[in-house]
């Protein structure tokens, strides 16, 4: 699982989620969504600039759709609910998650 240690000092929290994803594991501490993995797992996700939690994966294509943009992957259904990353028009690339009700309940 991801070292923690750092990110428990740093938010005062500890890890409220923890759960693996294709071949990494990851670690949620305060605002902070950890990834460990090797090289090989993690290289994919490393041009993502921030992920984000949202309301509704559908209301982020109508946006997408919108303002233009491209779907690099997904959606797709994960351990925590779903999925989307995105490369937006100005070249941000932003993984969207939209949890379930057990993931959002083990936040709260």
């Amino acid at each position: 699982m991801p070292r923690s240690e750092t990110f428990v000092e740093l938010t005062g929290e500890q890890p409220r989620l923890r759960f693996t994803y294709r071949d990494l594991d990851l670690a949620n501490v305060g605002g902070y969504l950890l990834l460990a993995g090797s090289e090989e797992a993690v290289a994919p996700y490393r041009g993502t600039h921030a992920t984000t939690i949202v309301e509704s994966i559908e209301w982020v294509l109508h946006i997408i759709e919108l303002h233009g943009g491209e779907v690099l992957d997904g959606p797709n259904e994960v351990p925590t609910g779903r999925n989307l990353t995105v490369r937006h028009a100005g070249g941000a690339t932003i993984e969207y998650v939209q949890f379930h009700a057990t993931a959002r309940s083990a936040l709260a």
